[in-house]
């Protein structure tokens, strides 16, 4: 069991092992990450046993969306960690004379704390730790007690792979998870909802520890179907997007903003590619996900029935198998309660518009909280690019949908209420790391330009030098 004495105990060691600067060294990084890639493969169908017991999840899809990615996640730093390190040199500049060169060294921020939630339990904690180790860090991973299996197969992998000064797991609930945020660590990176993100900056205003959170974002992410868009292929993908993980996904869609004059078309597209996809009797699939908990089903439930009147296809669940049927409700405004919150189930509200009302469209999601992601489905390529080009979320796809956080070297994480910071790849990279920046001075040939007097004859010269300089 954890207690607060226990995590400082832990803090310390950790923090006497990061001075002793053995994590400073790009050869020793990488070798604890091949340590990690071994556990990881070594126990990926105890991952895929473990996201089965805790989410439901099919072998398949845990390991898409789990197991590969860490994997990848790891052989990109393999790959790229020597010169991610690399310090950089800038010339100092006419203005530093006598100096040359100044450096910028990647340095780690030092004892590191990860706050992983229950949706992808091992992707976001061990896909963090990637970045954290390649940078130097030493780790805490605090992991969601809604989660029991991916926690205890956590440990293990943990475990066998480092030892607890350098990366531990801890276990517990939110008293735990309090108790981390208490101590006086050196980087955070919480994942999780917008109201628990304002208590993780709370806690870390205390000690001004620097920050990164990926959230889900207050509004839900839109998913925008225009009238000229391939209505088959948008369906075929949004499908898979609300089933995957029964919806319990920051970067779902969590409703549809239709053109209607093509609503009627695309209902039935989307009815067939979700029969297609999961079947008649979703809650007999095995492959079908489930809610994470009996309050997680219960809330789908309730908000279900309170749309009952406007469900064309689900609506359905079974509290004992805590799965709920992808559920499509039809029509919505755009100003119901449903359409104004991250809903993570796999209810999906579809709001039809008028193509020519667009704009309007835009700016009522600009007028909200910034999304996680953007879906737009149309075949004016153009006018798609140019508008995401203008709106405030997370990142997005144009005619696909989630691939975007799946591209090698491509930034992933939200802005405002979705989040901040960025990860994946060197941007996971500089994140876990402080840009410090060192001069080189000269002994010989220093001018007396910026040194006092100014005034007089004699140092009128100064003055004209610097401006000389500056231009």
């Amino acid at each position: 069991m954890w207690d607060e004495n226990r995590i400082t105990q832990t803090v310390k060691a950790q923090r006497k092992f990061f001075r002793t600067g053995k994590t400073l060294d790009v050869e020793w990084r990488l070798s604890q990450l091949r340590k990690l890639k071994k556990s990881v493969i070594a126990h990926s169908t105890d991952i895929e046993e473990a996201l089965c017991a805790d989410l439901g999840r099919s072998a398949t899809e845990g390991y898409f969306c789990d197991v590969g990615t860490v994997i990848t996640e790891i052989n990109e730093a393999l790959k790229e960690l020597e010169d991610w390190a690399k310090p950089e040199v800038r010339f100092s500049g006419i203005m530093c004379f006598p100096s040359l060169f100044t450096k910028i060294y990647k340095m780690p921020y030092g004892v590191s704390l990860i706050i992983s939630p229950f949706n992808f339990p091992i992707y976001l904690s061990l896909g963090v730790l990637v970045p954290a180790i390649a940078a130097g860090n030493t780790a805490i991973i605090k992991t969601s007690s809604k989660t029991p299996h991916c926690t205890h197969i956590l440990e293990k992998i943990i475990a066998e792979a480092f030892p607890p000064f350098y990366v531990t797991v801890v276990d517990g609930g939110h008293d735990v998870a309090d108790m981390c945020l208490s101590q006086r660590v050196d980087k955070i990176f919480y994942t999780g909802s917008p109201r628990v993100g304002v208590h993780v900056l709370e806690m870390a205003a205390k000690n001004l520890t620097p920050t990164a959170l990926e959230l889900g974002g207050e509004n839900g992410n839109w998913c925008i179907v225009r009238k000229d868009a391939n209505l088959k292929d948008a369906a075929r993908k949004i499908a898979f997007m609300k089933i995957c993980n029964s919806g319990q996904i920051c970067i779902n869609i969590n409703q549809i903003a239709v053109a209607s004059e093509v609503a009627d078309d695309f209902l039935k597209e989307l009815k067939h590619a979700i029969l297609k996809q999961i079947g008649k009797r979703p809650l007999e699939n095995p492959e079908y996900p489930h809610l994470i908990s009996e309050a997680a089903f219960d809330k789908c439930r309730k908000e279900a029935k309170e749309y009952a009147d406007r469900i064309i296809m689900g609506g359905r669940g079974n509290r004992d198998t805590l799965r709920f049927e992808p559920t499509l409700i039809y029509p919505v405004k755009a100003d119901e309660p449903i359409v104004n919150h991250e809903l993570f189930n796999p209810l999906l509200p579809i709001v039809p518009f008028g193509d020519d009302e667009i704009e309007d469209l835009i700016e009522l999601i600009e007028d909200r909280e910034h999304g996680l992601a953007l879906y737009i489905f149309t075949d004016d390529v153009y006018w798609a690019e140019q508008t995401m080009a203008r709106m405030q979320f997370g990142g997005g796809c144009i005619n696909e949908v989630c691939l975007h956080m799946m591209v090698k070297g491509a930034p992933f994480n939200g802005t405002g209420h979705s989040g901040m910071g960025a990860y994946h790849g060197k941007w996971g990279f500089d994140e876990f790391t402080h840009p410090q920046t060192i001069f080189f001075g000269n002994t010989r040939f220093n001018l007396p330009l910026r040194e006092h007097p100014y005034e007089g004859a004699k140092n009128k010269w100064k003055k004209l030098a610097v401006k000389i300089f500056e231009r």
